[in-house]
């Protein structure tokens, strides 16, 4: 077999500041709503996608959804693993493993910091090969401030460049309603924040937050009994780089380098024909480099490309149009959140931050300190 996958339902569930909802609650609840949105119940669901919570994803999960699905998955490669398990699933629904697989995720992070059940300073442990990055002090976010130094010594990108990227997430943010920060704000206000690891500064960091996100898959076939206008999975790339930041070869350089071009490729597109973006931004050199490794700008040239206000609503590539993880969610793994938003675009039904006449968007997550790499091609015609 080698039938079409289509996007059927997205839905989000309670997100920002959720106090009264654990991570399985939230999945639920945005499982809910996507099924739902798409026409069909949980009987229909025979594959399932998740992980990021629980003790062993996506078996505990099924179980609190009442699924038991014939088709699994639940790869593990941080922000990316939204896309690299839609890949599989595309892949699973086309050769007729399955013909319904829902994508499901929840997180409390805000809420357990709240609570002091996690703590915010992240440095995995000192097992295995990050025993030998351990002893350095190598937080997750130092990995990029040094690898955001690299690109400001190599390419002349300043300061201000990367702000711009935080600046442009929140002018996006202001028209949605679900945003966690929606007031304006400067370069100026990202530049003279307090300094979390040089060169970032707090607003150049993703926010804190609660959510969840879904998204049902579907084979061509169950497409007439949608609800909801199908959106078309195109193409998809998946890659590994590193783990350790040592054996990083290039640090100006990141695994969408692959998975972009493979995407590209497989979906019979280039970046020119991409109407809309959706980039994972845990860190504002992580969208920059993202952008570059993509082919929407040239290598080195990702400075200049988003200081030119090409990510803004009205822009030349409207990215992360919600506001991203810099502005509207970030509850630990962001990368289903993305895809949600892409289908919004595709349909019409983004409102005031709609992007007109979107026909293509991107959808790229990036796991951990670049190590991992997932790109989404979606179309709103059949192809």
């Amino acid at each position: 077999m080698n039938r079409k996958v289509a996007v059927a339902g997205v839905a989000l569930s309670d997100v920002g500041r959720v106090d009264n909802k654990n991570a399985y609650e939230l999945m639920a609840q945005a499982s809910r709503r996507a099924l739902a949105e798409a026409g069909l119940s949980p009987s229909d669901v025979d594959g399932l996608a998740s992980t990021g919570q629980g003790t062993l994803p996506p078996t505990d999960v099924g179980e609190y959804l009442g699924l038991k699905p014939r088709w699994i998955d639940s790869t593990s490669v941080g922000g990316a693993s939204w896309e690299v398990m839609l890949a599989h699933a595309t892949d699973a629904i086309a050769a007729g493993h399955a013909d319904v697989v829902l994508l499901t995720y929840g997180s409390t992070a805000r809420a357990d910091l709240r609570k002091g059940l996690r703590t915010a300073n992240i440095n995995w442990g000192s097992r295995g090969p990050l025993q030998w990055d351990a002893p350095y002090g190598h937080t997750l976010i130092s990995k990029y401030a040094m690898a955001a130094r690299r690109h400001m010594y190599q390419y002349g990108t300043t300061i201000e460049q990367l702000a711009e990227v935080a600046v442009s997430a929140r002018f996006n943010a202001k028209d949605n309603p679900e945003a966690y920060y929606r007031d304006p704000i400067t370069i100026d206000d990202v530049v003279s924040g307090p300094m979390i690891a040089d060169p970032f500064t707090k607003l150049h960091c993703c926010i804190r937050s609660d959510g969840g996100a879904a998204v049902v898959l579907v084979a061509e076939d169950r497409v007439k009994d949608l609800k909801s206008d199908p959106v078309w999975v195109l193409g998809t790339g998946e890659a590994t780089s590193h783990m350790l930041t040592s054996q990083w070869d290039d640090v100006t350089i990141g695994p969408a380098s692959v998975t972009g071009p493979l995407a590209f490729s497989r979906a019979g597109l280039k970046p020119s024909d991409v109407d809309v973006a959706e980039i994972y931004d845990a860190f504002t050199y992580m969208l920059l480099l993202t952008m570059e490794d993509l082919g929407f700008c040239e290598k080195g040239e990702g400075g200049k490309f988003v200081e030119s206000g090409a990510l803004r609503l009205g822009g030349p590539l409207p990215t992360n149009t919600d506001g991203g993880g810099l502005s509207a969610c970030h509850p630990g793994q962001r990368g289903l959140f993305l895809i949600v938003e892409a289908a919004r675009q595709l349909r019409g039904q983004s409102g005031p931050r709609q992007v007109p006449d979107a026909k293509i968007a991107c959808v790229s997550g990036t796991g951990g300190w670049f190590c991992s790499s997932g790109t989404v091609l979606l179309g709103s015609e059949e192809p």
